[in-house]
């Protein structure tokens, strides 16, 4: 990585200009992307994308907000429907889901018709209650239980061997777990078939627009819990590498 270096693979703004064959982009149009890895990224008050990664933004919550959006809820889409076809009347444990994915994760099985079983800490209990989970565990206070097996397990969260293999023996024969933590592994169980996927999400336009119009329909919730101005990332970065963020931040320049 080329330093100095602009972070941030969220956007939400306005187009200010337009490079040479670009189509579907207007100048003035409200968009928002989940940038490439590589090279420069959102934080800043100019920021350069492929076209093809936009999306029209929301209309029903502030353009800044919409920024909250999309590479979490692309992550809680692609592992509950392209990874593990999630289906309605199905089971599915989220493990974690007080964070950014799982509030969309949450919110996203609730609405195909899944049941929803999700772990999370007395901090985001109500958070994630409020989202549409059936049944929340504190997994701070205790040990992750279900009535019956679960057909998809969606992991969040970093745990050791002995965690990850307590929650797989949840899962039902034949289903499927899902984890998001590079730095982990993602345990299957071939004896009853159980699959496992290590999720990684990929800047898809067409199903970003879907996230847009669920929320633009109040399907869809984008929980933001600071807006900070540009001129504090700094304090913002230091502060999510001591783990003493309240959520999701969105990063506003100055108008």
């Amino acid at each position: 990585m080329a330093l100095p270096h602009i972070p941030g693979i969220e956007v939400a703004g306005t187009v200010d200009a337009l490079g040479e064959g670009v189509a579907g982009v207007q100048l003035g149009d409200d968009v928002i992307g989940f940038l490439p890895i590589a090279g420069d990224g959102a934080a800043a008050e100019y920021a350069v994308a492929p076209a093809e990664i936009l999306a029209p933004a929301p209309t029903a919550i502030p353009l800044s907000d919409a920024a909250a959006l999309p590479m979490v809820g692309l992550t809680a889409w692609q592992a509950l429907f392209d990874d593990a076809g999630l289906a309605a009347g199905q089971r599915v444990l989220i493990n974690g889901a007080g964070g950014a994915v799982g509030g969309y994760a949450v919110q996203l099985a609730k609405r195909a018709g899944a049941h929803v079983i999700a772990t999370a800490s007395p901090r985001s209990r109500e958070r994630v209650r409020s989202a549409g989970a059936d049944e929340v565990i504190d997994h701070t206070t205790s040990e992750v239980t279900v009535a019956e097996p679960v057909d998809v397990l969606l992991n969040l969260a970093r745990i050791g061997p002995e965690e990850s293999a307590a929650l797989v023996a949840l899962v039902r024969s034949g289903g499927v777990v899902l984890n998001t933590v590079p730095t982990i592994p993602t345990p299957a169980d071939d004896e009853r078939g159980v699959r496992a996927v290590g999720v990684f999400v990929r800047s898809d336009a067409e199903q970003l627009s879907t996230l847009v119009d669920l929320v633009d329909r109040g399907e869809l919730r984008v929980d933001v819990a600071e807006r900070v101005p540009l001129s504090e990332l700094a304090e913002v970065h230091a502060r999510a590498a001591a783990g003493r963020l309240p959520g999701r931040v969105v990063v506003v320049p100055a108008a």
